[in-house]
């Protein structure tokens, strides 16, 4: 019995014995077992809070309270809805007198709150631009209570960021930016803002997308996130739990719970360096009208990725025109770098400084070209203007697309002979004149029409009052003219 007890105990430890070697084994095989590999590990946990709370305790100090001043111009919704475009004359007049004196308030001071993060020891502080945007006076509120009147040192409307300072003796409590794009969805986030008016609210969630278009403005590149974000949370930092910067909280969805959405600090960077540099944001310009690649349209180029952008339209004198792309054309990288969407070409040309040279590659009836533009600056009140009379042409209500060869051969015409009526806004001057959907646009006051550029300019050409003549082909109807005046 004892030689038998004794193999028992002796297999067991002979088998314990190998596990343990083995273990050790996998272990010295990862680094672990390394003092290299232990430091590692220990110096990774001690950046890494352990809760949320040690979390909350070491960055709550670098966010801010903002509050802001505006002046509403004619007193407001309220005033304006009593009082209207009235005159002096007007009974309602004797009215706001009595109650407010002869200098009855035509403007007020609207009040707003927002958050914000401090970036500098010296007083730098990251928000959004509507927070701080058209404000009289803007207040900074630290978690010590302290309160500081904040100066713009610059604003950007398109990605909704601006950069503000203070004036302040002591060195100051600063965040530090992460890496946006190593971000996982799924991961632990935390929001610090001032919800309502409520300092320093803290709320926890995870990432539950990257990558978010919104509507928002060109360069919609949202982190989502379900830490709870509220009126009052914009300009507030979302971190990861390394209590590293990772978004700039900005948006909510009104109808939504747990939405919400976070500028991705690697955007933000380029943006706050500039403003903090210049208070201004230059960004390159190409001068194309663009649409997403579409798979019929990959499939009729023998495009196997379906990746890269259509090009729609031309804007003349622009770089683009300059270095001889065209419509139809189908960009698929930028300098080498390939273009996979829209938003990836509006980002990677913003990117590139004004007057570089840009290695454009592009696919031409199936064939690849390299074309160089030279890029130019963007011009927001410039763009603004062509949309502006893009308006303008619509108010006519037409909307057309360019031939594809499908529709050439459907209309036994060449390409680049007219356009195609796509929509006729119901009620406008096009409608009332006659003109319908599927219409072949191939002359307007005798002028050749092309391209959608050609029907722009030709109608832009036009003078208030004067007659449009319209010269269609339509199916199974023949040769029409379809006047109207604009």
């Amino acid at each position: 019995m004892k030689l038998t007890t004794t193999r028992k105990h002796s297999t067991r430890g002979k088998s314990f014995t190998a596990l343990i070697l083995l273990a050790a084994g996998l272990l010295a095989i990862s680094g672990l077992f390394s003092a290299s590999g232990v430091e590692a590990a220990a110096g990774s946990l001690a950046k890494t809070p352990a809760s949320f709370s040690q979390l909350a305790e070491m960055a709550s100090p670098s966010v801010v309270n903002i509050r802001t001043v505006k002046t509403i111009q004619g007193g407001g919704r309220v005033f304006r809805h009593f009082q209207g475009p009235r005159g002096k004359d007007d009974p309602m007049q004797d009215f706001f007198k009595k109650f407010f004196g002869e200098n009855h308030p035509r403007d007020f001071k609207q009040r707003s709150l927002g958050s914000g993060f401090i970036i500098g020891k010296d007083g730098y502080i990251v928000t959004n631009n509507h927070v701080v945007e058209n404000a009289d006076k803007i207040e900074v509120i630290l978690k010590n209570e302290k309160e500081y009147e904040a100066e713009i040192i610059g604003r950007d409307p398109n990605t909704d960021l601006a950069l503000i300072k203070i004036k302040s003796r002591n060195n100051l409590p600063e965040l530090k930016f992460g890496d946006s794009d190593a971000l996982k969805v799924g991961q632990w986030v935390m929001a610090i803002g001032n919800p309502f008016g409520l300092d320093n609210t803290v709320t926890a969630g995870i990432v539950s997308a990257k990558g978010r278009v919104i509507g928002s403005g060109p360069y919609d590149d949202f982190i989502q996130t379900d830490a709870s974000i509220n009126p009052g949370n914009s300009g507030g930092p979302l971190l990861n739990m390394q209590g590293e910067v990772i978004g700039i909280n900005t948006a909510i969805i009104a109808s939504g719970q747990g939405i919400g959405f976070a500028i991705p600090v690697n955007m933000a960077k380029e943006v706050i360096d500039q403003l903090r540099q210049s208070g201004e944001v230059t960004r390159g310009w190409l001068g194309v009208g663009i649409q997403e690649l579409s798979p019929e349209v990959a499939e009729y180029y023998g495009i196997e990725e379906k990746k890269g952008v259509l090009v729609t339209e031309v804007f003349p004198g622009d770089p683009a025109d300059l270095a001889g792309l065209e419509i139809r054309d189908i960009i698929v990288a930028i300098n080498g770098k390939q273009v996979e969407s829209t938003r990836d070409l509006t980002r990677t040309v913003a990117g590139i400084g004004v007057g570089e040279t840009a290695k454009i590659k592009v696919l031409r009836g199936g064939k690849t070209k390299t074309l160089k533009a030279k890029i130019a600056k963007r011009e927001d009140k410039k763009i603004m203007a062509q949309q502006s009379r893009k308006e303008d042409q619509d108010k006519l209500g037409i909307r057309v697309k360019e031939l594809t060869p499908e529709m050439a051969r459907r209309y036994s015409v060449k390409e680049g002979e007219g356009v195609i009526v796509t929509g006729v806004g119901s009620g406008s001057k096009a409608a009332t004149a006659g003109l319908r959907v599927g219409d072949l646009i191939k002359e307007v006051n005798h002028r050749p029409i092309k391209s959608a550029n050609d029907l722009n300019k030709t109608i832009d050409a036009v003078k208030e009052g004067e007659s449009i003549n319209i010269f269609i082909r339509r199916p199974n109807r023949g040769f029409l003219v379809i006047k109207l005046t604009k």
